[in-house]
Order: C-alpha cells, then sequence, then structure tokens
C-alpha cells in the first residue's frame, strides 16, 4: 500500500466531512447528546414511588407504621387521605404509585397481641418496578412485624426487646454490594452506554460517507483511478475510525465526570479495547455500505444491524444469562457482548488483562474478519 496515497484520500475524506455541517453534527455533537440523553432518561433505580396513607384507626401503633413508610428513602410521601376514593382518583393519573390503607382497631389488635391487617396499593402498569415497590412494602412490613413482636414478648415476659429481637432472628442476614456498593444503576448504565453509542455513530457514519459517493456519482473517479481496492478502503475508513475515537474519549470523560461512574481499571487497556471496538464497528458500516447504493437505504440497513444487537443482545438492559438460548447465541455472535464485558470490568470491577483477555482478541478477530468482507465485497468497478 502507499501512504502517500492512503493519506491523500483520508486527507479528502475529512474535508468532505468538515464541509457538511449536518454531517459534522452527526459525527462529533449527536454521540454527546446521546450520552446526555441516555444518561439522564435511562435509571434502573426504583426511588422517591409516590405514596399516600390512609389512617383509619389514628392510633399510635398506625402512626408508627405509616411512619415506616413516610421515612423511607424509597418513597416520596404525599400526605394522608380521608378516604381511599380520593386517593385512587390520583392513583389513576399517576400521581401517586402507591397507598397504604390501615384499617380501624389496627392498634387495638395488635396491642391485644392479636394480627392486625394493612392494605397496600401499588401501581402495577409498569411491572419491574411495581415487583421491586413490593419488595420494599415487604421487607418494611417484616421489620415493622419483628420489632412488634419482639416489644410485645418483651412486656410481657419482662426481658429486654433487644433480648427477644435476637431470638426471634436467630440468623442474621448481612448483604454485601461489590463493585457498586451504592447499587446506582447509572455506574452500570454509563459504561454500557459507552458500548451502544460507540455501535451506532461509526456504522451511519461509514455507510454514509460511502455511499453518498455513489449517489453523487463521485465514486466513479475511485473506479477510473490507481488506487488499489485497500488504499482507497483504509484511507476512506481512517478519518471515521479517528472521529469515533475522538468520541469515545468524549463518553467517557462523560461517564466519569458527569455521571460520577469510577474507573478501577487499566486505562490503556481499556482504550485498546476501545480501539478495536471502533474498528469493528466502522467495519460494519463498510459491509452496509457495500450492500446498499443509497444514503436512505444505508440508514435503515445501518439501524436494523446496530439499534437492536446494541440494545437487547448486548448486557446492557437485560443480563445475557437471562437470554433463551437462541437469544444469547446471537449476543456471542455479535461485538458488542464482548465491549459491554470489557467496559463494566474496566470500570466497576478493576479487571485487567487476564480477565479481559479473550474479549479482546474476539474484537481483534471480529474486526479483521469485517474489514476483510468488506474489502472482499468492494470492487474497483461499477455494479451491473
Amino acid at each position: 500500500m502507499n501512504l502517500h496515497r492512503i493519506a491523500v484520500v483520508a486527507y479528502k475524506e475529512w474535508r468532505e466531512i468538515v464541509r457538511d455541517r449536518l454531517f459534522f453534527a452527526l459525527a462529533f455533537i449527536v454521540p454527546s447528546l446521546l450520552m446526555l440523553l441516555f444518561g439522564y432518561g435511562l435509571s434502573l433505580d426504583v426511588e422517591n414511588i409516590p405514596l399516600a396513607v390512609v389512617d383509619y384507626d389514628q392510633s399510635v401503633q398506625s402512626r408508627d407504621y405509616a411512619h415506616r413508610f413516610t421515612d423511607s428513602r424509597y418513597f416520596e410521601f404525599y400526605g394522608y387521605g380521608q378516604h381511599e376514593e380520593a386517593l385512587r382518583k390520583l392513583v389513576v393519573n399517576n400521581t401517586l404509585r402507591a397507598v397504604v390503607v390501615i384499617p380501624p382497631q389496627f392498634g387495638a389488635r395488635l396491642a391485644s397481641g392479636h394480627p392486625a391487617e394493612a392494605q397496600t396499593w401499588i401501581d402495577g402498569t409498569f411491572p419491574f418496578r411495581a415487583l421491586t415497590a413490593k419488595g420494599y412494602v415487604t421487607a418494611i412490613n417484616a421489620a415493622a412485624t419483628l420489632d412488634h413482636m419482639a416489644t410485645w414478648l418483651g412486656n410481657a415476659n419482662g426481658v429486654p426487646a433487644a433480648s427477644v429481637r435476637a431470638l426471634l432472628q436467630p440468623v442474621r442476614l448481612e448483604t454485601r454490594y461489590l463493585y457498586n456498593q451504592e447499587v446506582k444503576s447509572i455506574w452500570s448504565i454509563a459504561p454500557k452506554l459507552i458500548m451502544v453509542i460507540l455501535m451506532l455513530s461509526p456504522p451511519f457514519l461509514t455507510a454514509l460517507g460511502v455511499v453518498r459517493e455513489k449517489e453523487s456519482g463521485a465514486i466513479y473517479n475511485v473506479y477510473a483511478s490507481t488506487l488499489s481496492r485497500g488504499e482507497y478502503l483504509v484511507g476512506k475508513l481512517t478519518p471515521y475510525v479517528g472521529i469515533s475515537i475522538i468520541n469515545a474519549m468524549l463518553l467517557t470523560a462523560m461517564a466519569l465526570l458527569l455521571f460520577g461512574a469510577p474507573f478501577k481499571g487499566n486505562p490503556l487497556l481499556f482504550m485498546l479495547a476501545t480501539v478495536l471496538y471502533v474498528i469493528c464497528t466502522t467495519g460494519i458500516g463498510l459491509l452496509v455500505s457495500v450492500l446498499v447504493n443509497t444514503q436512505v437505504a444505508a440508514m435503515v440497513g445501518t439501524a436494523i444491524v446496530t439499534v437492536v444487537p446494541a440494545v437487547l443482545y448486548s448486557g446492557m438492559i437485560i443480563p445475557i444469562p437471562s437470554l433463551s438460548a437462541e437469544a444469547a447465541l446471537i449476543a456471542h455472535l455479535l461485538p458488542g457482548m464482548y465491549y459491554a464485558d470489557i467496559a463494566t470490568g474496566s470500570f466497576l470491577k478493576g479487571a485487567g488483562l487476564a480477565a479481559l483477555w479473550q474479549d479482546l482478541l474476539i474484537l481483534a478477530l471480529y474486526a479483521a474478519a469485517l474489514f476483510t468482507a468488506g474489502f472482499l465485497g468492494f470492487h474497483k468497478r461499477p455494479a451491473n
């Protein structure tokens, strides 16, 4: 290959990108904008659930029970309601997501040693959030039950409530979260957003950059020139790889500085993986551009082969072990999953080369295979 020819093609492509303001914005502004939109809009944390209480009993015990919900960081207390129907309307119009109803004689039954009942409404229109909210309610109720039993039995037998509580709960379970001690979803989402955006942007840029020459007829200059296929493709792709690496650095900085995600791994290893991944995704755009002849077809084709795999088959939202056998097979055939593992390992787990070398090797093989497929598919002659 002639390096001078490659540099000329790369410079020409860079000039084309700079001249086209829309394309320039697509190259440099859209990736950061997507990071902002997804980073702030996509959260799996279930907190500050709007909650109200209907207390028909108005006893010390009922107020103490209600306080356990209103004092929790998982619920945002909207106040007490006089009756259920008024709060039902607030649930219908999405003002409230949960309601606790405490019936009459709640405190009297507890004081007499009888079981008491309480009711909780949870908006089930968002199943994941509803199940999580149910878990919060169950945990709060279990803690209230244990405290009441310990107090009641302690008073009845003249022993401290703490001693009774230890007898009622002989095995205490203490959970510790590894790698994400505060269980913040953005810490896990931000590194994977880098994977998603780098799966979307480079293929779009590459596919449009090659196909627009077909539409404008400029590709015939390449057919008539002495450029080899390799020189043209390397020169054509170099600006897009460079742009995508710059975007990757900006996205990483946003994940660290804007969303507060920790980085515990090796920066050089992560950068190497990012370069390989960018070459992979740029190769996807090259392969699409070989198969289509219009920019509209390039956009549609690129969207099909990048958006769905990046979101559903990479571990972004659904863990790979939770997928069906067929879906897991698809995930293992795509590069997003491997880079997502590297990003998560580098940011949260501090994983090194010993743990990530297989993912790196697969990305390298994937990059070589995609470029080879694009090289073989591109011919220096007009399509018949």
